[in-house]
């Protein structure tokens, strides 16, 4: 690692840049099929308890992607899992044009969150690890803006103008898959691998060799770890809900129609991009816990909002932005900065995927299979609360995590 004095401040905007639009693919394939979801469930004879489903295994799939990458990008590097988890969730998001059914769009859904979720801890330790000790939460928070800014903010205005251009949904998948084949290259021709621990002692030595459950245990024997998966099942949970109910919501139960709806729910983009940024940063001077404990009370206040609110597209557009802004916030700063301080550097990546990956099976792929299930026996609007209560309970858990020791 460079001294403070000699910092390589080149290489690491180069991997911050490179590593955020790598998200941002990320985000386009995960969430494009969101906004798409209202005229593809006419073809397909769909319903919200297929949109939930979707949503499900994805997010099961991205977090046993991420648990089971961890302690494999500890040893044996990031860059080598993170190029083809690029070039593999691309070609599987132009597949998903070629659909003919729940059960094809199931299957390319789990290939495509296994890559994803390998990709995630390993996208976020090499940030962390390039970024000079205070500008983690800064350049933590840029990288993983790539997902909103891309997937949220972007995607869905770019795919109902596509729909809309081309009257075909499938022809949005393919042209999405592009980009990620250039990425890879660009990963793999610009991205340093980061060096081992050294291993000049036998301890450091024995830890080189430990297998993937003795890692998650020593990951899991840090208090923070454990919150942190808690605070990441209830956070994720909350802003799946929202993201992949909310289309549906707005063109069935207030009956806006798809371009305005777009336009809507890039607020979640823009929340996530602006607010999470600045408020992350924030988190580099005011401490992690103070920001993510406010953060999560008001991104709970902001469904509450949600909930309240007419059919005004602005109205509707600024409650999403402040929904993501703080909920992001949190996954930012839990994800990034205090999972990498938390633990020493040999089980980094581990951290991040336990919690990424725990957050991910329990929160992303429960509770939208959940919501899904409100939304079609009880009504769409009534999913909501599921975010709300589940928020509620991150800001609880905000409580025990203790500061890091390797804070700046």
């Amino acid at each position: 690692m460079n001294s403070t004095n000699s910092w390589d401040t080149k290489y690491e905007w180069r991997t911050v840049a490179l590593l955020t639009v790598a998200f941002g693919l990320v985000g386009i394939d995960r969430f494009a099929i969101n906004p798409l979801f209202p005229t593809m469930m006419k073809e397909l004879n769909l319903d919200y308890q297929d949109l939930g489903n979707i949503a499900a295994v994805l997010s099961i799939a991205w977090g046993i992607g991420a648990l089971m990458a961890g302690p494999i990008i500890d040893r044996l590097g990031r860059r080598s899992v993170m190029v083809p988890a690029v070039l593999i969730f691309s070609l599987v998001a132009g597949f998903t044009g070629l659909v003919g059914g729940i059960t094809s769009i199931l299957l390319l859904r789990v290939i495509m969150g296994l890559s994803e979720g390998a990709f995630t801890p390993a996208s976020i330790s090499t940030t962390i690890d390039a970024s000079k000790p205070n500008r983690r939460g800064l350049n933590s928070a840029i990288q993983q803006n790539g997902l909103p800014l891309f997937g949220l903010l972007i995607g869905p205005i770019l795919a109902t103008q596509v729909l809309k251009f081309t009257g075909s949904w499938r022809w949005t998948f393919v042209i999405i898959a592009l980009p990620g084949l250039i990425v890879a290259y660009l990963l793999y021709r610009l991205i340093r691998e980061a060096p081992a621990p050294a291993t000049g002692n036998t301890v450091s030595a024995q830890r080189q060799n430990e297998n993937a459950v003795a890692r998650w245990k020593e990951a899991l024997s840090y208090g923070n770890v454990l919150a942190g998966a808690f605070i990441m099942i209830m956070t994720a949970g909350a802003l799946n809900t929202v993201i992949v109910m909310t289309p549906n919501y707005l063109v069935d139960f207030l009956h806006i129609d798809a371009q305005r709806m777009g336009f809507i729910m890039s607020g979640t983009g823009l929340g996530a991009v602006v607010g999470a940024t600045l408020l992350t940063a924030l988190s580099d001077h005011l401490g992690r816990k103070p920001v993510m404990f406010v953060c999560a009370l008001l991104a709970a206040a902001a469904v509450w909002f949600l909930v309240d609110s007419p059919a005004d597209p602005v109205r509707l557009f600024l409650v999403l932005a402040g929904i993501t802004a703080f909920a992001f916030t949190v996954l930012y700063i839990n994800v990034g900065p205090l999972a990498m301080e938390s633990v020493p550097p040999h089980i980094a990546a581990t951290a991040v995927g336990v919690i990424v990956g725990t957050g991910e099976i329990f929160g992303g792929g429960i509770a939208p299979a959940f919501a899904g299930y409100i939304a079609k026996g009880y009504g769409i609007e009534k999913v909501f609360t599921v975010a709300l209560v589940a928020l509620l309970l991150a800001a609880a858990a905000v409580l025990v995590v203790r500061k890091p020791a390797q804070t700046p």
